[in-house]
């Protein structure tokens, strides 16, 4: 469950990063996806404790 969380968080936080970033250029967009799938990560690992 965990892994699954994680990898979801890690995704979804990617995904969004790049939208916003790429608003403003590429090098915002590579920036902004790597720290929200960071984000993402933690956020998901926190979700997948609740469930434990």
């Amino acid at each position: 469950m965990n892994k699954l969380f994680t990898f979801g968080g890690a995704t979804l936080g990617s995904y969004v990063g790049w939208i916003v970033g790429m608003r403003i250029g590429i090098g915002t967009a590579i920036v902004l996806s790597g720290v929200a799938a960071l984000a993402g990560v933690v956020a998901g690992w926190k979700l997948a404790r609740r469930f434990r």
